[in-house]
């Protein structure tokens, strides 16, 4: 299997039309065997699903992504893995551990203005820790810094004080483009009229953040259809293959040995963050 990253100095690329160059991996066995960086040779987003199809590529794996690519690639039978950001590297090992979800289209390009595009159901955006994933629903976001690759650092943490999560312990600020739905509302709102070298620390309710628990992503399935479930303990995290393919996580809420009861919300749903954000960086996506 071969997996092409859109790629920019080690990092995911965020907009598969622009991006100059790919990371190409080959991996068996569910191991990376070899890579290889390669040039596009200044390919627009017609030409790129052909560029990668004559490559052999099977997966892509990418940022923002329009519904014109997403048809291009299906046409070349190249399974595409949206809303990935941080670590080209990271990307594809999270990819072959079944923990990458892909987002669909999420982006349309009109004059360098992006709006947030359609999931399906049960879907969720992948890629970041911290403030991704919740673009249903997402308002307009205005600011300077819309349409422009961001790059932050932040700190999250729970109304106790609790830290659920931080890029400043990963060492590598989390970089993304603003206001195109890769992050949660909220985030993006702050990041979009922030200044480059400015901290701030928001407050976000549930709405603004990964919204409220839908009781609609609570089912319960009989074991005999789901082999291998009837040993579950409640609490595990597991990944189900929704109809369209996709891997999407789930976590076991109830078990009694003929059903099992699965709980598709994002954890962080009905839940107010904190966040403490620096702007690291600004520069035009």
């Amino acid at each position: 299997m071969k997996i092409a990253v859109t790629y920019d100095n080690g990092m995911v690329f965020q907009h598969f039309g622009h991006t100059e160059q790919f990371k190409i991996y080959d991996v068996a066995d569910g191991a990376v065997t070899s890579t290889e960086v390669i040039g596009t040779d200044g390919s627009g987003h017609e030409a790129l699903a052909s560029f990668l199809k004559d490559r052999s590529v099977d997966v892509l794996i990418c940022g923002g992504i329009g519904g014109g690519a997403e048809a291009a690639l299906t046409e070349a039978g190249i399974k595409m893995c949206a809303g990935a950001a941080g670590s080209a590297d990271e990307a594809v090992a999270a990819y072959l551990r079944g923990e990458l979800v892909n987002t669909g289209v999420n982006c349309d390009h009109h004059d360098e203005e992006h709006a947030c595009g359609g999931h399906e159901d049960g879907e969720v955006c992948g890629g970041c820790a911290g403030g991704c994933h919740g673009c249903h629903g997402m308002p307009m976001i205005e600011g300077k810094n819309v349409g422009k690759t961001c790059r932050t650092h932040y700190r999250g943490t729970f109304n106790d004080g609790t830290q659920f999560d931080s890029s400043y312990d990963r060492g590598e600020p989390l970089e993304f483009i603003c206001g195109v739905g890769m992050m949660i509302p909220g985030f993006d709102a702050a990041v979009a009229v922030m200044d480059v070298g400015e901290t701030r620390q928001i407050h976000l309710m549930p709405e603004e953040a990964y919204g409220e628990s839908d009781p609609n992503a609570v089912f319960t399935v009989e074991t005999a259809q789901l082999p291998g479930s009837e040993d579950l303990p409640v609490g595990t995290m597991v990944y189900l293959q929704s109809v369209y393919g996709d891997q999407v996580p789930a976590r076991v809420v109830a078990a009694d040995g003929k059903t099992v009861t699965f709980d598709t919300n994002h954890e962080m749903a009905g839940k107010e963050l904190n966040f403490t954000i620096e702007l690291t960086d600004v520069r035009d996506a």
